[in-house]
């Protein structure tokens, strides 16, 4: 573990486990997590012998809450400064949720062999949020609802979206893990109620679909048909018809924290597509 200094002088916290010329994994967590939300992952991957690493969005966990920068560009930078510091050369950025965005705008901008591959998993791209030209989006008011409830109860807003939602555990016959919902809750109220606040806007309303055109590597794009919180149909299979290289797997009846619920299917479904 240890810390990242950005150029506006951010604090960054990132985990980095396994062999240093193993081939880099770089997770980024969904809203409003941690780098703790890719235990699993992390866990399986370290075993394959590759380099795995896992950072605290900037108001996220246990980076500095800052006043600012809680937007798509500064996130992308804050993942370049972190890229740079580390020296990582062709590595696999794994992004779930808002990660997902924060790796397509991330590696839209890389630099010339910084990434090889790149995974999205119940990823916000292209955009969520409805308008003309997003007709199958979802409507403004939904996240409007969202700051509501963060401002009038945190606390309880997170209980309900992980004990809802999020795993599908509101589903008839959903097999409820209560450590996976107070896990959530808790990596939620270690972040800033005023950054998680401000992502809101983020990950509901940049547009990536300039982003997802231009890059060039290969992307596995990885979606459940049940999921709540980022319907499919205006997020998997959009993104893959932007990307030049672009795989589409999905996950029938899968929810939005597919990752945790079903680790064994999705991270060896991962691990066939990097060494195929």
């Amino acid at each position: 573990m240890g810390t990242v200094t950005t150029s506006d002088g951010t604090t960054i916290f990132y985990k980095d486990w396994g062999p240093r010329d193993g081939r880099p994994i770089v997770f980024h967590h969904g809203w409003p997590l941690s780098a703790d939300d890719w235990d699993a992952q992390m866990l399986f991957f370290l075993a394959q012998g590759y380099r795995v690493i896992a950072h605290d969005r900037r108001g996220h966990g246990r980076s500095e809450q800052t006043a600012d920068g809680h937007e798509m560009d500064t996130y992308a930078a804050d993942v370049a400064a972190l890229a740079d510091a580390l020296d990582l050369r062709d590595a696999v950025h794994i992004g779930h949720s808002t990660g997902g965005g924060e790796v397509a705008r991330y590696v839209a901008r890389a630099e010339p062999g910084r990434v090889g591959r790149a995974v999205l998993v119940s990823a916000v791209p292209p955009v969520m949020v409805k308008s003309d030209s997003n007709p199958g989006g979802t409507p403004i008011d939904v996240f409007d609802g969202f700051r509501s409830s963060l401002v009038a109860n945190r606390s309880q807003f997170y209980i309900e979206v992980a004990s809802g939602p999020f795993y599908g555990f509101n589903r008839p016959g959903a097999e409820v893990s209560q450590g996976l919902i107070d896990n959530w809750w808790r990596q939620g109220m270690t972040g800033a109620a005023n950054a998680h606040y401000e992502c809101i806007k983020a990950f509901s309303e940049t547009d990536f679909t300039e982003d997802l055109k231009k890059i060039d590597v290969p992307v596995l794009v990885m979606h459940g048909t049940d999921d709540q919180v980022v319907p499919y149909d205006d997020a998997g299979p959009l993104s893959v018809k932007l990307l030049r290289n672009g795989t589409l797997k999905s996950y029938e009846g899968y929810p939005h924290g597919m990752l945790s619920v079903h680790p064994d299917v999705l991270n060896e479904d991962i691990l066939e597509w990097l060494t195929s």
